[in-house]
């Protein structure tokens, strides 16, 4: 049930009720206070006392009345903390160490939950192997299977071999361990290193005819290898690097690489890649769940339009956005990237173009803005619950208890969406858990809403009446992961791919062109995909590049997912 917003119509005031400013500066204030300790106060004194007991008043309210406001405004400037549950409302314990005598009506786990809506930052805390003592995860020490992308070198015993006599008790034999010792040795190279091949020549000295000599086997005409174009993309879109930072790295090793070099090294190379890209917008028509939303993006070329525009009084759209749609396609996961002036909606849309009827509409989720929907394609709304629960945690600091008791519902909800990802549930077996456990709190949480406004316990026209009737608004979208197989509950997954985008903006600042900002949408898209799906950015896109031709015969063997079978099958081919 979503109710209407009530709106309380303040009286007007008579222009004799209306205050008169009074100017009083500090040392009156001081000087008032001192001769109440000592005599009765005139009528001017408390006049003027009474003002600044006013101001302080006024001032508090509209303190409180902004204060959701201030949040959000030092979360633009400074970046979101943790929202994690404890981190917004305190620990539970340390609560429960402050009031001994009191015992709380219905007890949760306390310990930490990994809740995907507060933070993708730490995770659960851990017991380490002193006891008590917790460490974060991801502090650690990383094992050598981590190191994916190492070098591995397998070395026997310079003396034994298995079957041997024991030289120590010259009566057993021994035999190989299953498990050798492991040692880690990681070295610092340069991102890009370079070779000088010096071929000799000689000239006779009769006919003046001049003999080269070969260059080694592997050595192409081409001044940069595909490996450059791949490190310097990866450095440029993938790790938010500028052009003109690496050039300064690199001649600091004694490798002179221009910035207007690097671009004539990538700008080919997302050339030669193009196909594959289409083939992913192909791919991610397909999904059952499709996640997008926008971040904003500088185009100097398109600015100077916009701006000559404006001084035309021409009605054109201003904004500039990259868009980040994060698509779940039979269990793979395709993020693109799209940057212009179109929003994600619009994006969204050309995307499912893509799409066969017979699919039939997905589900979309995102932060329910209208800028977000696709208009002219059919799609099953889902919203974001992290937006939801983060308008309550704006209002922490002035309705503590109101908001812990929707955190707590919130976390309690998460879990339960962390236990059906632990136990690798399918879509159905996920739907009938959450409706199971999840379908109770969700319907207290509505109940609960609905008694705050309805029995006046809150103002509909406080923060936090408005962070509930947020909540009422979008409810059924925002419980759709109680009624549709698959649905997710928020959209972190398409603002983490967007981190991609921002990264970048935040060190280069602009893209000069359209065709400079088509360039890294290629490029992240290629990166973050591949990093979604756990394979390696940078092998992936030396492997495309050094196959570009086979690339372009037929993309669809080259998606991150297929490209290892691909070279394998070239290579097998090769030695039959």
């Amino acid at each position: 049930m979503v109710m209407s917003k009530r709106r309380i119509k303040k009286p007007k005031k008579k222009p004799e009720d209306t205050p008169k400013r009074q100017e009083i500066s500090l040392d009156e204030l001081k000087a008032i206070i001192f001769r109440a300790k000592h005599q009765a106060l005139c009528e001017e004194d408390l006049s003027k006392l009474g003002a600044a007991v006013d101001t302080l008043a006024l001032l508090t309210l509209e303190l409180e009345a902004k204060g959701a406001s201030i949040r959000r405004l030092r979360r633009l400037i400074f970046g979101p903390s943790t929202e994690k549950t404890s981190s917004v409302i305190g620990d539970k314990e340390s609560k429960e160490a402050k009031k001994p005598d009191e015992t709380p009506a219905s007890e949760t786990d306390s310990s930490e939950t990994n809740e995907k809506a507060a933070s993708q930052e730490g995770g659960d805390d851990e017991k380490s192997e002193e006891g008590d003592e917790k460490k974060r995860k991801g502090h650690g020490r990383n094992g050598a299977d981590r190191y994916t992308g190492a070098e591995k070198t397998r070395i026997e015993h310079q003396s034994l071999k298995p079957g041997d006599r024991c030289p120590e008790c010259l009566k057993g034999k021994v035999y190989l361990q299953k498990e050798p010792k492991v040692l880690v040795r990681v070295t610092g190279v340069a991102p890009l290193q370079a070779k000088v091949i010096e071929l000799e020549r000689l000239r006779c000295n009769l006919c003046g005819e001049v003999f080269t000599a070969a260059a080694p086997e592997g050595v192409g005409e081409e001044k940069y290898d595909e490996s450059a174009a791949a490190m310097i993309g990866l450095l440029k879109y993938g790790c938010g690097m500028p052009f003109n930072r690496l050039e300064r790295l690199e001649a600091s090793l004694g490798i002179p690489l221009p910035a207007s070099t690097q671009w004539e090294v990538v700008e080919p190379a997302a050339q030669a890649m193009m196909p594959v890209y289409t083939e992913l917008i192909r791919e991610a028509a397909k999904g059952e769940v499709l996640h997008n939303d926008d971040t904003t993006a500088r185009i100097v070329e398109l600015q100077k339009m916009i701006d000559e525009a404006r001084e035309q009084n021409k009605k054109e759209r201003t904004g500039i956005f990259t868009s980040g749609i994060v698509s779940i396609a039979g269990g793979r996961r395709i993020a693109l990237f799209f940057t212009g002036r179109k929003h994600a909606g619009e994006n969204l849309a050309e995307v499912l173009k893509h799409r066969a009827d017979a699919l039939g509409p997905p589900i979309q989720m995102s932060d329910g803005l209208a800028v977000n929907t696709a208009k002219d394609f059919d799609t099953i709304s889902a919203e974001c619950n992290c937006h939801a629960r983060r308008n309550f945690i704006d209002v922490v600091d002035s309705f503590p208890d109101e908001v812990e008791h929707v955190l707590e519902i919130y976390k309690a909800v998460y879990k339960n969406d962390d236990d059906t990802m632990k136990q690798n549930m399918t879509p159905a077996e996920r739907l009938a858990y959450h409706q199971e456990h999840s379908g109770p709190l969700m319907e207290a949480l509505e109940k609960w809403c609905e008694e705050q406004l309805a029995q006046k316990k809150t103002e509909p026209n406080s923060s936090l009446g408005e962070a509930i009737a947020y909540l009422q608004k979008h409810w059924n979208n925002l419980t759709l992961f109680l009624r549709k197989e698959g649905a997710p509950l928020d959209n972190n997954i398409c603002e983490r791919a967007l981190k991609k985008a921002i990264l970048h903006r935040k060190n280069a600042l602009f893209f000069k062109t359209e065709n400079g900002a088509a360039v890294a949408d290629l490029f992240m898209t290629l990166i973050h995909t591949s990093e979604l799906e756990e394979i390696n950015p940078y092998d992936y896109l030396v492997a495309l590049l050094r196959n570009c031709d086979k690339v372009f015969a037929a993309p669809e063997n080259w998606l991150p997912w297929n490209y290892k079978q691909t070279l394998a099958d070239i290579e097998a081919h090769k030695i039959s």
